[in-house]
């Protein structure tokens, strides 16, 4: 079951997509990456590129954001989206729109701009990558802006028993931003600083801010 964790709409059920179509961010994981977030929702302005049931982008509408533009490619999923707003009174607030994120971009670009980016997409399909590129090249990002990336560990993380090397650890942490985030490309990833990495089981959150300049 998903809910609105708190805020204005807090305790509302939210409804999911049948099938593996989607992969909703589990609770646990949504309230650390809110808890990262929490002094930066007020009044501002959020895009969830791979919106899904639009959890993320409703939850920082509940907690104070000012309005969210939620984007899915999937017509069901919108669907979904729009019913979820509408159980949450958040709709008046939300603009959703049935395109590919790619096709959003283009639309977007050197138009609009957002302070809290949302990048969840399909674990399998590695879009972070093109979608950190597109939105950069867009000019998508509001000064100071933050823009958090959902991406799998590929392994399920229990605690370790055996003595481990601090410096080993933020060593393979940092292989694996650069690999699952920037798709490897130092140029991409000079064009962001990286704020904050953590894992929880499967999932990587990475919180990054645009470089300055």
């Amino acid at each position: 079951m998903m809910r609105i964790i708190t805020g204005t709409a807090r305790g509302t059920k939210l409804v999911t997509l049948e099938g593996d179509a989607t992969r909703p961010t589990a609770e646990r994981v949504k309230e650390a990456l809110f808890s990262m977030l929490q002094f930066e929702l007020e009044g501002r302005a959020v895009l969830d590129l791979f919106a899904g049931s639009g959890q993320l982008g409703l939850e920082a509408l509940s907690r104070g954001s000012a309005r969210a533009t939620l984007i899915d490619a999937s017509r069901e999923a919108v669907d979904v989206i729009m019913e979820n707003a509408k159980k949450t009174h958040l709709f008046d607030r939300c603009r959703v729109s049935c395109t590919d994120y790619a096709s959003f971009i283009r639309g977007a670009s050197g138009r609009e701009q957002y302070d809290i980016v949302f990048l969840d997409p399909p674990y399998d399909a590695g879009l972070v990558p093109q979608a950190l590129r597109g939105l950069a090249d867009g000019k998508l990002f509001a000064n100071g802006a933050a823009v958090v990336c959902e991406t799998d560990t590929g392994v399920d993380a229990r605690p370790s028993r055996r003595h481990v090397d601090p410096e080993e650890v933020a060593a393979k942490e940092e292989a694996a931003v650069m690999q699952d985030v920037f798709g490897g490309s130092e140029e991409l990833a000079g064009r962001f600083t990286v704020e904050k990495s953590v894992t929880y089981g499967r999932t990587r959150i990475t919180i990054l801010r645009p470089a300055e300049g």
